[in-house]
């Protein structure tokens, strides 16, 4: 079995203080994959990590303070590869691949559009060019799982007001066009998997009590390839998770 958890810290210094450790120890997960780091391996004490029983590896963002994703394993993987081979968004620390046997676990922070017309046409064209280069890797690696903040709510279901939200970033009718395609290409939605109708939400704006009113988006996704969706035990978000404006995301995989 494999009990996997996604969470975007928004700065694992920050987290840590308000119990990311201690979470991360109560749930005995075999592989943590933490986004938006917002810190080099060598500014956080890796030996809270390390006491727990955990394998780390890093993959920091090249400016200060900003994006970065670390994964954190109870076995140690057979080869871990940073980045897409793209030096643009490789600079930027989005995404971390440790191979666990034959299947790769990629653990993936997707840019945010939300700061301006420059940084969303960048968004397109990561999720363009990140679309093409896993159609290349799934010709040799077949069996994939994909997790991470993909920064996009999916379908109504997945965000608190889907109608006012139409022309936000996150909700975009190409991006959400882009999600239905990617699922279409022959990956499975783990939580959609699980729960075909429930409505959970991941991420909570720091405004107006968004959190406290549950007012919330559904940004972070497990995608399993098709071929291991029968595997998929259950997953969900685990909401009671207060060290950051998203919370962690599970999946229960019988690898």
């Amino acid at each position: 079995m494999s009990r996997i958890i996604s969470y975007n810290v928004n700065g694992i210094r920050a987290a840590a203080k308000k119990g990311l450790i201690e979470f991360i120890q109560e749930g005995q997960f075999d592989i943590v994959c933490l986004q938006e780091t917002k810190a080099m391996k060598e500014q956080f004490d890796v030996s809270l990590i390390e006491d727990l029983g955990y394998i780390h590896h890093w993959h920091s963002a090249e400016k200060k303070g900003y994006s970065g994703v670390a994964t954190f394993s109870k076995t140690a993987p057979d080869q871990v590869i940073e980045g897409c081979g793209i030096e643009r968004y490789d600079r930027e620390g989005r995404i971390l691949r440790p191979d666990f046997g034959d299947w790769p676990l990629l653990n993936c922070y997707f840019p945010t559009g939300t700061s301006g017309d420059e940084r969303q046409a960048f968004k397109m064209e990561f999720l363009s060019d990140f679309f093409n280069w896993i159609e290349e890797l799934r010709k040799e690696r077949p069996q994939l799982i994909i997790v991470g903040d993909y920064n996009v709510a999916h379908t109504e279901n997945d965000i608190h007001d889907p109608v006012r939200n139409k022309k936000s970033s996150g909700f975009l009718p190409e991006e959400r066009a882009w999600m239905t395609k990617w699922f279409d290409s022959g990956f499975t939605d783990a939580f959609r998997h699980a729960h075909p109708d429930r409505t959970e939400y991941s991420w909570w704006s720091y405004r107006a009590n968004a959190r406290a009113n549950n007012k919330g988006w559904r940004i972070d996704y497990q995608s399993v390839s098709n071929n291991l969706k029968d595997k998929i035990k259950d997953a969900y978000q685990i909401s009671d998770a207060k060290q950051s404006d998203h919370c962690p995301v599970f999946l229960d995989i019988d690898l």
